[in-house]
């Protein structure tokens, strides 16, 4: 079964330049374009894609706003998004992964990240860069805690190897790295993330990696 994809930019242009690149790959098919956010609603009613290729700053809607609709409580399909944007350090990006984009990418990323970046969403993984990842939450620090304050009870529902596998997964690991560095299986990663995620009431791993730094378990800049 193809990838379905809904293509929203306001900009006609880059709404056909992206789908010539999806389309010339097999298991991807753009089922629909929305110029706004409230197009993008219908059309995700609409259409059911797997993966709605998001831009942020468009009229009348928003792509922060769509995307919380989209991925929020109650939504109609098991849709994914990939937000895309012009400038990788953009405070919308933060809040666009708050409200639930599976992750994000540069809008002038060659046609093959794009490809594989849509996949990879579609797959239930994150599609963000461990630099990009450390970058928009060191330039956000100062609206992070410091450290110093108490951690979310939350927290002390996980057992210690799980806050291992929260603190590498907020570093933008793989499964397949974090089991390298633990030097477990990764198998043994899956369940350890699908756990933290169960526990701390989180959707996915980007929301895995900003809850982390947000609750001070990570600090910006550390290694």
């Amino acid at each position: 079964m193809a990838i379905r994809v809904l293509l929203v930019d306001d900009q006609p242009l880059l709404r056909t330049g992206f789908r010539m690149i999806l389309e010339a790959e097999p298991d991807l098919a753009v089922v629909g374009e929305a110029g706004d956010g409230l197009q993008a609603l219908d059309q995700v009613r609409a259409l059911q894609p797997d993966v709605v290729l998001m831009d942020i700053r468009m009229p009348r809607m928003d792509g922060v706003e769509a995307t919380r609709q989209i991925t929020g409580p109650g939504r109609d399909g098991p849709a994914k998004v990939l937000v895309l944007t012009t400038f990788d350090l953009d405070e919308y990006v933060v809040e666009a992964l708050r409200a639930g984009a599976s992750g994000f990418l540069l809008k002038d990323a060659p046609a093959n990240e794009l490809v594989q970046a849509i996949r990879v969403v579609a797959a239930g993984e994150a599609m963000l860069a461990p630099s990009i990842t450390r970058r928009l939450l060191d330039k956000y620090a100062d609206h992070l805690p410091s450290g110093e304050e108490a951690v979310p009870d939350t927290l002390n529902t996980l057992t210690d190897r799980e806050v291992e596998v929260l603190k590498l997964v907020a570093r933008g690991l793989s499964n397949a790295e974090i089991a390298a560095d633990l030097f477990v299986s990764e198998t043994t990663v899956k369940t350890h993330v699908g756990h933290v995620l169960t526990k701390l009431g989180l959707r996915d791993r980007v929301q895995a990696a900003v809850y982390a730094y947000e609750s001070g378990l990570v600090r910006p800049g550390a290694q």
